[in-house]
Parts: C-alpha cells; sequence; structure tokens
C-alpha cells in the first residue's frame, strides 16, 4: 500500500505568512494531503461534478469579481456557499489582499473552514504554495548512507558498515565541504527529475567517528561546513577491493542507482588501504560536473585512440 503523507495547515499559515481571518476556528488539526491546488470557478458558478474538494481552495481577483455579482442573489448565494463549504475543503486563501465578504465569514464559521488571506498575486502565490507543498508531501525513503556537498554537487556515500563513509565526509569538510548527512539519510522524490536529500532532526549535523564517539560538525567547523537539504546527484558506493572483481576503468557507460523510481549516476569504489577517498570523491564530483556541462574525459581519451588507429 502507497503511504500517504501530510502536512498540517498551521505549518502552511507560518511557512506562507498567511493572513488568519478566522481566527476562532482551530487549524490545529487540519491536514492536508495534495500539493495540487484548486481555483473555485465552476463550483461559485454551481457545478460541483468532480469537485477537487480535498485541495486548497484559492481565491483570486477573477473569482473576487464573481462573487461580488453574485452576492446580488441572495439565495443563490447561499445555495453555493452552502455546497461549497459543506464540501469539507481543507481552507479558503484570498490572494491579493482581498477580504472575504460577511456572507463568506458566516458561512465559513459554520462548518469550521478557516478563511486565509496572502497579499501577494495569485500566480506568484500559487507557485510558490505547489513548490513548498511538493516538498512536504513528496514521496520519501530513509537509507544507510552519507550526503556531501562537494563542489555543489549532492554526493551520496555508501557501502557497509565501518568502511570508512563517515571517514571520508569528515575529511571533505576539513576541505570546506558541507555535510547534510550521516549514517541515515532521508530522501525525497520531489519530481520525476529530482530527489532531495536531508537528515533527521535527531542526528542533524552529527558525525559518529568509530573509536572517538560523536561529534558535532556545525560547532567544531562553522555553520558554513553544514547544509540543511541537498539534491543527489551522484552516488558512490564503497566496495571492499576484491582481486576477482571487475572495476569500470574507463567510465565510457553510466551505471546508475534508483531511488523511488529516479535514476541517479553511480559509481563503485574499490577500498584498500593507502587511497585518499576525499580525493577520490572530490575528482567524481568535478568529473560529473564536466559531464552535465558537456565534456566527457572517456569518450575524448576513446576518440583520441580509435583516430590513431584509423591513420
Amino acid at each position: 500500500m502507497e503511504n500517504v503523507y501530510e502536512v498540517k495547515l498551521e505549518k502552511l499559515i507560518e511557512k506562507m505568512e498567511l493572513v488568519n481571518y478566522t481566527p476562532k476556528i482551530d487549524v490545529s488539526e487540519i491536514l492536508i494531503h495534495q500539493a495540487e491546488i484548486n481555483r473555485p470557478a465552476l463550483q461559485l458558478a454551481g457545478f460541483f461534478d468532480h469537485f477537487a474538494e480535498n485541495r486548497v481552495q484559492i481565491i483570486g481577483r477573477v473569482e473576487q469579481v464573481y462573487l461580488q455579482q453574485l452576492e446580488q442573489d441572495k439565495i443563490q448565494m447561499l445555495d453555493v456557499y452552502e455546497q461549497f463549504f459543506n464540501s469539507k475543503i481543507p481552507c479558503v486563501v484570498f490572494s491579493r489582499g482581498i477580504q472575504p465578504s460577511e456572507a463568506m465569514f458566516y458561512i465559513a464559521e459554520k462548518y469550521n473552514v478557516p478563511l486565509l488571506g496572502t497579499p501577494l498575486g495569485t500566480s506568484e502565490f500559487m507557485a510558490e504554495i505547489i513548490r513548498w507543498l511538493n516538498v512536504e508531501l513528496a514521496p520519501r525513503i530513509s537509507i544507510h548512507g552519507v550526503l556531501v556537498d562537494v563542489f555543489g554537487e549532492g554526493v551520496l556515500i555508501m557501502g557497509e558498515s565501518g568502511i570508512g563513509k563517515s571517514e571520508a565526509a569528515l575529511e571533505l569538510i576539513k576541505r570546506g565541504h558541507r555535510l547534510v548527512s550521516d549514517d541515515v539519510v532521508e530522501i525525497k522524490r520531489v519530481s520525476k527529475e529530482t530527489l532531495v536529500g536531508s537528515a533527521p532532526e535527531i542526528t542533524r549535523h552529527f558525525i559518529e567517528l568509530r573509536g572517538i564517539g560523536i561529534i558535532d560538525v556545525k560547532t567544531l567547523f562553522g555553520v558554513e561546513s553544514v547544509k540543511m537539504t541537498q539534491n543527489i546527484d551522484m552516488v558512490i558506493q564503497l566496495d571492499e577491493w576484491d582481486k576477482g572483481t571487475d572495476y569500470d576503468r574507463l567510465g565510457l557507460e553510466e551505471k546508475y542507482t534508483e531511488f523511488l523510481g529516479n535514476k541517479v549516476v553511480s559509481h563503485r569504489i574499490p577500498i584498500r588501504p593507502g587511497r585518499n577517498l576525499a580525493i577520490i570523491v572530490e575528482a567524481a564530483a568535478i568529473n560529473h560536473r564536466q559531464k552535465k556541462m558537456g565534456y566527457n574525459a572517456a569518450k575524448e581519451l576513446y576518440n583520441r585512440v580509435t583516430g590513431q588507429f584509423e591513420k
């Protein structure tokens, strides 16, 4: 069964800095389950078939002008308002600083539907609330690993417990890069192209080093050494060196690791004593950035070699 995620309306009010026109209504138990929003155009005209009643409802200038005309016919107005607010909608947000009418106040309070407001334009507010809800309600998983921001690339370091992930992260932090999460990484799929990683609140900014214990990275190295969230651009899988394993030496073909249906470029790095993991991770991050910018060193070498044979 697919997990269902939710966000409290009071958190939305705080994040979007919304004005609560109905403070008597308790918003602490109202939950939002969908990132999509709805502008109730047809509903205000009395058409409620396929009404997306579980979404945040937004009223802009066009809807407000229609409501002003609708309120001239009291009977029709009350009928529409009754159906609209009796649909168990989570809330109604008025954009552009628009104020709800007294009739709407009365019906909204009757059915315990909060009326909220924002000074932002309708399109601007819609874009912002959809972006935020997409992140808050995104599908998510927790995995064992370390997430570090290396030259702007989100590098997820994975491997068996004790193989050296945290030690590699600590060396990267000393070299000026930023820690996102150690040990447990929470991954959210915010779009078909983007995975965002973060740390559980209880372990945020901490690293466990065997033989030393827990260290607070933010306290030891400063706020510039940590980051709250980071897009995951690449996975580095650390493996103990095995003579019998055939490791990729050219990198002509990309390999991928899949999380929540999204594929992320992946590299397997063999570990043996004396290897500087931090430098290897930095080189992998820079090489990945080069590929995104259109330059592939492996293909360049391949073209040079094949060009020599053709002469």
